[in-house]
């Protein structure tokens, strides 16, 4: 691989991670009530979004959605089958009861979202609409449900108010 490509990999997920985190630390501003620099943290988030896709796009991981939907499988797939298991383990061995917790939710719903893109997948190639469905989005552990939000998370037991629309 050309340097320049492993520097657009590595610029790709430097600027997603600056994404993520400049988003959570907006959220602890508004906590805080911190508004305008909540503001200042959004804006910079979206800032490094704009950055990452230029980088993701330049990299032509950007496929056709049939081709899109097949990586995502093979992804998630690989975090549940691979990463997640080992992550667990190490996190029970070291007893960081957190660590083990949050690897252990996000293997569980990694597994879900799987299952959610082949769905995807198998109505693109039989050439069916996907059904219109609402998604909402466990805020506490991530999971997602198609229709409506259950009266409690079947993954992490978060009541049915900590679920969100997904846009």
């Amino acid at each position: 691989m050309a340097k320049t490509e492993e520097n657009l990999k590595a610029a790709f997920a430097g600027e997603s991670q600056a994404n993520r985190r400049y988003l959570a630390f907006a959220r602890k501003a508004e906590e805080e009530g911190y508004t305008q620099v909540a503001k200042l943290f959004k804006a910079a988030a979206e800032a490094e979004t704009v950055h990452a896709l230029n980088h993701l796009r330049i990299t032509g991981q950007i496929k056709s959605t049939l081709e899109n939907l097949e990586a995502a499988v093979s992804g998630e797939t690989s975090e549940f089958k691979e990463m997640y298991p080992e992550y667990i383990a190490t996190a029970k061995q070291e007893g960081n009861k957190q660590a083990a917790w949050s690897f252990n939710v996000a293997n569980q719903v990694e597994q879900i979202h799987a299952k959610m893109f082949r769905k995807a997948i198998d109505a693109l190639k039989n050439k069916k609409s996907m059904e219109q469905v609402d998604y909402y989005v466990c805020s506490v552990c991530g999971n997602i449900v198609e229709g409506s939000p259950p009266d409690v998370c079947p993954i992490c037991g978060a009541p049915k108010e900590k679920f969100f629309k997904a846009t």
